[in-house]
């Protein structure tokens, strides 16, 4: 997919970015959004030129989760992803699509619900000092998993606990996201897509072989225990011992000049 209606998609100097645009509500996902967002995560997570992609949102909202207007009016619409979330088969955060490429989520204003899937999922997440989190599952007769699961991986399990048990009564602010490990930094607003370009850019110079290799190893420890964690490590540390990219970093350095690093090959995930 080329075009997308409901997101903006550009791709600058190695960054990607997937920007949420409907504004108008909320951000919220349709049942369009979110089949452009699964178009969106594999167009840019094939892209050799793409070595780290940043999330955000147009207007003031991050996103509200799901249309609930659509989800009352129009079921038919959304009954493909209902099954999706039925079958654990959801596609609409970068971890859902498997990018092995580092993500960033620039949270511009309040993110609530299904949106936390955004946040959850990625790599690093910044915030400006307005954004807030808020997961009002609970309120509306729902119960709450993808989401909070996550979240538990990243912050104490009181916090998380209590957002999701609170429901729609409690919103965690930019500042306490960030005590509570869920973002690693809270910017002014107005200096927030700045700061996503400039993290963006940093973590664009390295290698993609050894960023993929590195965030598969990390992710992966989620999944299983200490030991077989380390395994699993060695063996993408292993791995990126035979490709080009460990010579010419140790060499670069040596001659303390910018690394050429190989594209991405995407062909070598598993």
């Amino acid at each position: 997919m080329s075009t997308y209606e409901r997101l903006i998609v550009e791709k600058s100097d190695g960054v990607g970015w997937l920007i949420l645009n409907r504004p108008e509500a909320g951000n919220a996902f349709d049942a369009l959004m979110l089949d452009e967002l699964e178009a969106a995560w594999a167009d840019l997570d094939a892209d050799p030129d793409v070595r780290v992609i940043v999330n955000t949102a147009s207007g003031k909202a991050f996103c509200t989760g799901m249309d609930v207007v659509q989800v009352a009016r129009d079921k038919e619409a959304m009954r493909r992803h209902s099954r999706r979330t039925r079958d654990a088969e959801l596609k609409i955060s970068s971890w859902h699509c498997d990018v092995w490429k580092p993500v960033i989520a620039a949270v511009n204003g309040v993110c609530a619900g299904g949106g936390l899937h955004l946040v959850a999922d990625a790599d690093i997440v910044i915030a400006a000092e307005g954004a807030s989190f808020v997961d009002p599952h609970v309120s509306v007769g729902q119960a709450v998993a993808y989401e909070a699961i996550t979240l538990l991986r990243k912050s104490p399990m009181e916090a998380i606990t209590r957002m999701t048990l609170t429901g729609k009564g409690e919103r965690i602010s930019a500042q306490r996201a960030y005590e509570l490990g869920i973002v690693s930094d809270v910017v002014p607003a107005a200096d927030l897509l700045a700061a996503a370009g400039r993290l963006a850019a940093s973590v664009s110079t390295n290698s993609p072989t050894a960023m993929r290799a590195t965030k598969k190893a990390l992710w992966h420890s989620l999944e299983v225990g200490l030991t077989e964690a380390k395994i699993q490590a060695a063996q993408e540390i292993w791995r990126l011992r035979n490709h080009p990219d460990h010579a010419e970093g140790v060499q670069a350095w040596r001659e303390k000049r910018q690394a050429r690093w190989l594209p991405l090959d995407t062909a070598e995930v598993t």
